[in-house]
């Protein structure tokens, strides 16, 4: 757990916090969805729009983490090889945290689709 809030630390809190709480918010509109509490579709959707802001967000934030290593490689001049991948790191961590969170979303997108499938195959018999 600790080097999961290590790593929430290192990529910055400005993006990766959001992507956090994206992935909560994935997490509990499954589960809403699952216990039948509101309509599929409703859900289905929404999980779908937050997974592609989380990875859009996480790609932002990899970019503009990107453009920063960049800036201080070009005002420091002569930059170490352990410098340079520890900032190329720092800017990836938002990517990989977007990406899972665009992964979470479309499996959880997936088993509500084949959830309500199974539904109405029941419902037509």
């Amino acid at each position: 757990m600790s080097q999961l809030v290590d790593r929430i630390q290192e990529g910055g809190p400005v993006f990766m916090i959001p992507l956090v709480l994206i992935i909560i918010a994935i997490v509990v509109l499954f589960i809403i969805a699952l216990l039948g509490k509101k309509k599929i579709l409703h859900v289905y959707q929404l999980i779908g729009h937050l997974s592609l802001f989380g990875m859009i967000w996480g790609f932002l934030g990899s970019t503009l983490g990107l453009i920063s290593a960049f800036d201080a490689i070009e005002s420091i001049g002569n930059v170490s090889q352990p410098m340079f991948a520890g900032g190329i790191k720092v800017a990836l961590l938002t990517t990989v945290f977007g990406l899972i969170t665009f992964l979470i979303g479309r499996i959880a997108m997936l088993v509500l689709t084949i959830k309500s499938q199974m539904s109405t195959s029941v419902d037509a018999s």
